[in-house]
């Protein structure tokens, strides 16, 4: 079961693509964060929905809000998907403890391994204040973080 609206978001230290470690904790009373997990890189859905967040990255990525995409892949795997897809957000990878910072959202599939499709929009405290979780092959809607982040 996700976390819910209205609670704190749990803190990580995750790897990004290039091997720095990122937190949530490092944005807090800078930034708001849209905070997407995703089950693997170079998969269909996924890369669908990480190119449409890079041809729109100004609207999450900018002085008030830092975009932070998460799966269970390794960094190694992260930075060669970012690098053909051309994203330049921090792809975060949440391979070893395998799944941890996932299960603390509560997205994590026991069953396959990964990570469902979980978005959290995180305020500048470090607040919960809006979220979504789809299932594995159902793709979210970039126009609902846009609301979520106007709504801040």
């Amino acid at each position: 079961m996700a976390i819910e609206v209205g609670t704190k978001a749990p803190d990580f230290e995750l790897k990004n693509q290039h091997g720095e470690l990122v937190t949530l904790s490092q944005f807090r009373g800078e930034k708001a964060v849209v905070l997407l997990f995703y089950p693997f890189a170079f998969t269909g859905v996924c890369t669908g929905e990480l190119c449409a967040l890079r041809d729109e990255l100004p609207k999450f990525v900018n002085d008030d809000v830092q975009l932070l995409a998460v799966s269970n892949d390794s960094p190694f795997s992260l930075r060669v998907f970012a690098e053909q897809e051309g994203l330049e957000y921090p792809m975060l990878s949440d391979f070893w403890p395998h799944g941890e910072a996932s299960r603390a959202y509560g997205v994590f599939d026991e069953e396959k391994g990964c990570a469902v499709r979980g978005t959290f929009v995180i305020d500048k405290e470090g607040v919960v204040r809006w979220s979504v979780v789809n299932g594995l092959p159902d793709a979210r809607d970039l126009n609902e973080y846009v609301k979520a982040l106007d709504a801040l």
